[in-house]
């Protein structure tokens, strides 16, 4: 029976970099980000949607989801973000659940599901342990800042969108504090991974 194990953080919490260390150990990802890219790619049916419920100038030129002007009317209008979640979301999870099914066919004894949203979507039912990436607030935020060329303003709106990274922690079955060195960091997800007993 293979082991899910739900992967989150915030924003700019370094949420990535465990993963791509998960993935160099062996393991399996099964990436919402990824599973979101792909089900608005052009001529699906996700994305017809959105550019229905938002209007054609949320498109590029080439009929692919302009992501900036989508981005700017969401973060700040829950209504809308809400009926853009309406659309995405389940076109998400059922990706993901068919990454996860050709996992389990394939062997695969634990799969990580990484996914930034899993508390404020209400995804913990897709897992069994959740594993959360933790960095304090003022280094999430400058690292946001630098990371996407963002003033303050526009980057406490974005971490405000999400459930503090304090309050995941306290859910969480295990927390990896990512304020230091890449090293330090893996040396907590190896910890955690004998402590788990998980094998790819």
């Amino acid at each position: 029976m293979a082991v899910m194990i739900g992967l989150t953080g915030g924003i700019a919490s370094g949420k990535s970099t465990v993963s791509r260390l998960l993935q160099e150990l062996g393991y399996t990802i099964v990436d919402a980000d990824v599973a979101a890219r792909t089900v608005v790619e052009p001529g699906s049916p996700a994305l017809s949607q959105i550019a229905g419920a938002f209007g054609d100038e949320v498109l590029l030129p080439d009929g692919s989801l302009d992501r900036r002007k989508l981005g700017d009317l969401i973060f700040n209008d829950e209504k809308q973000r809400e009926k853009l979640n309406a659309i995405v979301h389940p076109a998400v999870r059922q990706f993901m659940m068919a990454e996860k099914e050709a996992a389990i066919e394939e062997g695969k004894q634990t799969i990580i599901m990484d996914i930034p949203l899993l508390y404020e979507s209400k995804l913990t039912w897709m897992v069994d342990k959740v594993l959360v990436v933790y960095t304090d607030e003022a280094t999430q935020l400058h690292r946001l800042m630098v990371r996407n060329d963002l003033d303050e303003a526009a980057a406490q709106a974005r971490i405000a969108s999400q459930l503090p990274l304090r309050e995941k922690a306290k859910k969480a079955d295990a927390v990896i504090n990512n304020n230091g060195t890449i090293e330090q960091t893996k040396q907590q997800l190896l910890h955690i991974i004998k402590d788990w007993k998980l094998i790819p």
